[in-house]
């Protein structure tokens, strides 16, 4: 949610943000209009409690002096009656001004390129080199059904269309990324958590975002204030609602792994199938709460985390920078990391995102400067995908795959492989 006060004074630049979205410029208005009723009852309120004061210090002056304080009293209960009914109004007010704030998504930064889809992205970087076979190359799909590892069928009798059965070396490979990634992380100086793997709506919400909190891409628990998380961003984001750090407590870094569940299926062209876009896959992510002045240091630490992940793999990829049509809600400004796959194309593995307070402002995470003093402020939130298993193994496969349908493990995995070095053979 942004702040109102951001709103009030500067309500261009937030139209300004909207135009860029192609999102309307009627919310910020609706924002104002709603806030402008609030402080009209806001500050009738205060009125009537200063005259319930001040009519409370003359009923106890008249008795003090004996005197009849009878038309005092009827009259102060008149007024409480009145200040009762108003008090419920300007919370009301406050409410509904509050949902119609949390509907205008966060500013963006100045250096997000203006754009209608993914096909506007503006690549910033690559890394590595394409790499070149002496035969055709397989989409992963092929190699994984043939040695049958990825159980379509049976996956989809289970749960249905996009849930898999993962076999053998895949399961292997799976947790070797993950326990690499944490173990990287842990060397970088994050605690490492497993988060639940449901949240509540509030959280659900806040985590979320302008997206008016529907949850479309998302499974909700029939009967139940809960939803399956559709990446630890949710659980870790929800962590520490409502608390207040203590400045010298910044930053916290955390590194999650959990599975992840989301409803959207499918996919384009040849990865409309398989590990692409699956229902659930595993994840490792990194989390940053710190002060607001440090946020865009942390956004490049992500980064760089993240990349040094890849190179380490020995993956071909690139940094996009995210446009204004394909930017979440949630965040000011957003790199995706693409690796090649061996359609010949870039495809989105990782993303990371600099949430400033916006998050951080729905769930109440504050910081102040030392025990007993006010909050200063919101903490900023940034989220970073680590790895995200199934589509960093989609990479490994396509990018190392052999003749005969066996993939070269990347050299850093193998411990974790019990040494080997080729699998799917």
């Amino acid at each position: 949610m942004l702040d109102i006060e951001l709103v009030r004074e500067n309500p261009e630049k937030v139209k300004e943000s909207q135009r860029r979205r192609n999102q309307p410029e009627e919310k910020v208005d609706e924002v104002l209009e709603k806030d402008e009723k609030w402080r009209e009852k806001l500050q009738r309120m205060e009125d009537l409690r200063h005259k319930r004061n001040e009519k409370s210090e003359k009923i106890a002056e008249l008795k003090r002096e004996g005197e009849d304080a009878e038309n005092e009293i009827k009259e102060m209960k008149e007024v409480k009656e009145k200040l009762g009914e108003l008090e419920k109004e300007v919370e009301e007010l406050k409410n509904e001004r509050n949902e119609l704030l949390r509907k205008i998504p966060n500013i963006l930064d100045e250096e997000v390129p203006e754009g209608e889809d993914e096909e506007d992205n503006v690549e910033i970087r690559r890394w590595g080199e394409e790499p070149e076979f002496d035969f055709e190359p397989k989409v992963h799909t092929e190699i994984l059904e043939d040695e049958g590892l990825l159980d379509v069928e049976r996956g989809s009798k289970v749960a249905g269309s996009d849930f898999y059965f993962l076999k053998g070396e895949l399961v292997e490979l799976d947790l070797a990324l993950q326990r690499f990634a944490l173990d990287f992380l842990k060397e970088k100086g994050y605690r490492i958590v497993e988060p639940p793997y449901l949240v509540n709506t509030e959280v659900y919400k806040g985590i979320r975002g302008a997206a008016d909190g529907t949850g479309e891409e998302s499974y909700k628990v029939e009967d139940k204030d809960l939803w399956l998380i559709p990446t630890s961003e949710y659980p870790v984001g929800g962590m520490f609602k409502e608390e207040t750090f203590l400045e010298d407590e910044l930053p916290i870094r955390l590194c999650a792994v959990s599975p992840c569940f989301r409803r959207e299926g499918g996919g384009h062209g040849k990865y409309s199938r398989g590990l692409y876009r699956m229902h659930q896959f595993n994840k490792v992510e990194q989390f940053v709460f710190c002060k607001p002045e440090e946020s865009w240091d942390y956004f490049e630490e992500l980064q760089e985390n993240a990349e040094e992940l890849y190179q380490k793999l020995g993956l071909h990829y690139r940094v996009v920078n995210a446009c204004t049509g394909d930017i979440s809600d949630k965040a000011a400004k957003l790199y995706d990391v693409e690796c090649w796959m061996a359609d010949g194309n870039f495809h989105e593995t990782g993303s990371n995102s600099n949430c400033l307070d916006y998050q951080a402002r729905n769930l109440e995470i504050k910081y102040r400067e030392g025990e007993g003093k006010p909050p200063k402020g919101y903490v900023h939130t940034l989220n970073n995908t680590a790895l995200a298993t199934s589509r960093t193994m989609i990479a490994i496969i396509e990018q190392n795959q052999r003749e005969d349908g066996s993939v070269e493990v990347p050299e850093v995995l193998r411990p974790y492989m019990n040494g080997k070095k080729v699998i799917f053979e």
